[in-house]
């Protein structure tokens, strides 16, 4: 098997306000967008939104969403201190085995921010 390229789809219920959330809060470019569907710059890969999710007042647990979406960043503190600044909530957790930056997006799932 030769790869081209790996990506993640999310689906979502409000997909719009979602869209939003990913490309201005959390910066990711949009490399492609069409009806119900966006394909956000992703690393070394590709992150695609879609319509048709069931959204979450709170966290999704893992039977309601059992995938935590990580981005690891060269700055962990300064990355920290920018999201904040774009009105993202960030809990701060550290661990042995690093530290991660939890958010939690408009339609409850999980992203971890974690230093590289």
């Amino acid at each position: 098997m030769k790869i081209k390229e790996s990506g993640l789809i999310l689906f979502l219920e409000y997909y719009e306000d979602n869209v939003k959330f990913y490309t201005e809060k959390l910066g990711l470019n949009i490399r492609e967008r069409k009806e119900g569907l966006s394909k956000l710059d992703f690393g070394g890969s590709y992150l695609m939104v879609e319509n048709n999710g069931i959204s979450n007042t709170t966290e999704k647990n893992r039977a309601q969403n059992p995938t935590v979406i990580r981005i690891e960043v060269q700055d962990f503190d300064e990355t920290i201190i920018e999201l904040e600044g774009r009105g993202i909530a960030i809990e701060v957790q550290k661990y042995i085995w690093g530290t991660i930056g939890v958010i939690i997006d408009p339609e409850g799932n999980r992203i971890e921010i974690k230093d590289y």
